[in-house]
């Protein structure tokens, strides 16, 4: 698929060079700093040494008053409690964070992940009375229930209280619960807007430390599963997001929990350090290593199996237990992988097979068979294959369920939400979002979608676009630059790794396809001085004829650190290539 490059607007000369000064850095580098908003030594110190000191205060969120005086009084009445939770990673891990921490001191404690196919996205009545049959009087629910307003009412009805811990957006209606804790409510002053749901999680536990006088250092241990949510939930990495996730990771690189440890010894990140058999990572694990090798396992268990099964994996203190777990979770993830492959196939295959599908804005496309566990999955692959708002949609106990994903600047929560007369339920925010429908109402809704997204998007070309950090002479990377560059990790929305572009680039010899259609390159400039310098472009071996006869070509690339038999050296991480006019 082809992409359009554009580069970011430049930091003002004056500002970048100051800063620059200031910090004894490239002018280069100062330039991506204030690109990202950063045009002090103050902010560049707070940026580059981000510190739990500067966490919000967590009683600035609405209602954080009354979740904590009621859990306090469950506490001290020895009340049952229930934390409840969605199954996929944000949901499990905010569940296995407020139920670890609450379970050091209220032994009367249990966690309830509604199954994907018998109950759904969200709070339940049959979560509900489980609770109501156990004596359960308060649930905290995470990742869910914003939209639950009838639900609420039914718990009231068996007078249990709700705090519902949720970033979602609200519908016109907030449920009838004791607290909502929610930064996405008009009427919340919460400083910081973009937490996860095991983010709000961690809020409250931060203010219920905070009353009890529980040091806060005894929270720390909880950020790993913070960082997997902001990780796996695609949450922005910017501010209060960006000094949880900092610290998580390096948590997770230091002193992973058995459930993390035993998860990516099937990750091929791990390798055994000794005869005793202990394991120790292969290099330091990224935002996008959760991304890619947690996030998706810790959600199989909850599309294959029960989200339980996640949780439990991460509230073990017992490596063996661990394993034991983290070995029926890949299994599931293997299951999961042959699923969404094969619906996949089949949804490109309908597609490329209509021409009315062909030539729409959109793709919202249906098949009773599939797997309701991976519909999501299978939504972002066409997304990405396709590039246009795309649901996906399968037969689920009656009604017709479906999974939306979108492309960069179109709501998808505000089409879908166009459509609302149409629909049961729905829910989610700019990028995702999850529905259900009557079987009788999908003709009607594919129209109305698609009518939608047309009139929303006219005008517009949907080409995925490629935003370019900075335009940089090969000359400037460096060893120090680079060293710099990785400090501004962790990194993902809001704060992506810096894409380049450098133009006029002509093969150094020697380049040749590797692999499954990637080229390995050794690029020069011919007019500036140093190189070749090592490249890698996955998937772009179409480009090897014109190259290898000296044609002079443009990339847009990453900057990172290969290893090789035991040498690092820097290397291009090419993402896309042009050729030169």
């Amino acid at each position: 698929m082809q992409k359009r490059w554009a580069l970011k607007p430049q930091g003002h000369p004056e500002v970048v060079e100051n800063l620059s000064k200031a910090l004894g850095v490239d002018t280069c580098l100062a330039n991506l700093l204030v690109q990202r908003g950063i045009t002090t030594f103050d902010q560049a110190r707070t940026f580059f040494r981000p510190s739990l000191e500067d966490l919000y205060d967590p009683f600035r969120m609405q209602d954080m008053e009354q979740a904590v005086e009621r859990i306090g009084q469950a506490v001290e009445h020895k009340e049952p409690i229930l934390v409840y939770g969605d199954y996929d990673v944000d949901g499990t891990s905010a569940v296995a964070l407020v139920y670890t921490f609450l379970k050091n001191f209220h032994e009367n404690i249990d966690f309830y992940i509604p199954d994907r196919y018998n109950e759904g996205y969200g709070i339940s009545i049959k979560g509900i009375d489980y609770a109501h049959q156990t004596g359960v009087k308060l649930i905290i629910a995470l990742d869910c229930g914003i939209k639950a307003v009838e639900k609420v009412a039914y718990a009231r009805e068996k007078q249990i209280d709700f705090i519902i811990c949720d970033h979602h957006r609200p519908g016109p209606d907030l449920p009838e619960a004791l607290a909502i804790l929610d930064p996405k409510r008009n009427d919340c002053p919460y400083p910081y807007k973009e937490l996860s749901g095991c983010g709000i999680g961690f809020k409250l536990i931060q203010a219920y430390a905070f009353r009890k006088g529980i040091p806060f250092n005894e929270l720390i241990q909880y950020l790993d599963l913070v960082a997997i949510s902001i990780a796996s939930d695609i949450v922005d990495i910017t501010g209060e997001n960006r000094i949880l996730a900092y610290f998580g990771l390096r948590l997770i690189n230091t002193r992973p929990r058995p459930g993390l440890e035993a998860l990516l010894r099937y990750a091929s990140v791990m390798r055994k350090e000794d005869t005793k058999g202990k394991f120790v990572f292969n290099r330091e694990l990224t935002i996008t290593d959760l991304v890619f090798m947690i996030g998706p396992r810790i959600n199989a268990a909850g599309r294959i199996e029960s989200g339980r099964n996640s949780v439990r994996l991460l509230i073990t203190k017992d490596l063996n237990e661990a394993l034991l777990i983290a070995d029926q979770i890949n299994s599931n993830n293997i299951e999961r992988k042959n699923l969404d492959m094969l619906a996949t196939q089949q949804a490109i295959g309908m597609i490329n097979t209509s021409e009315s599908m062909k030539s729409a804005r959109s793709t919202v496309i249906f098949h009773p068979e599939w797997h309701k566990g991976v519909i999501g999955i299978v939504a972002s692959r066409l997304t990405e294959t396709f590039y246009r708002p795309t649901i996906v949609m399968t037969l689920s106990n009656g009604l017709i369920t479906g999974s939306a994903r979108s492309v960069k600047d179109f709501d998808i929560y505000e089409a879908v939400d166009a459509c609302s007369d149409l629909l049961e339920h729905f829910g989610g925010h700019k990028f995702a979002a999850g529905l259900s429908l009557k079987p009788e109402n999908l003709s009607a809704f594919c129209e109305k979608f698609e009518s939608t997204v047309s009139n929303r998007l006219e005008g517009i070309e949907l080409v995925p676009v490629m935003e370019i950090d900075l335009e940089l002479p090969l000359n400037v990377i460096s060893s120090k630059f680079y060293n710099v560059l990785k400090q501004f990790a962790p990194f993902g929305p809001g704060n992506m790794a810096p894409l380049f572009m450098t133009r006029g680039l002509v093969d150094a010899g020697g380049s040749r396809v590797v692999g499954k259609n990637h080229l390995k390159l050794g690029v020069v400039h011919p007019e500036v001085p140093g190189g070749p310098f090592s490249a890698i472009a996955f998937q772009q071996g179409e480009h090897f004829n014109l190259i290898d006869k000296q044609m002079p070509f443009n990339i847009c690339y990453h900057v990172e650190e290969n290893e090789w038999n035991g040498a690092v050296n820097l290397q291009l991480n090419i993402k896309d290539i042009k050729f030169s006019d």
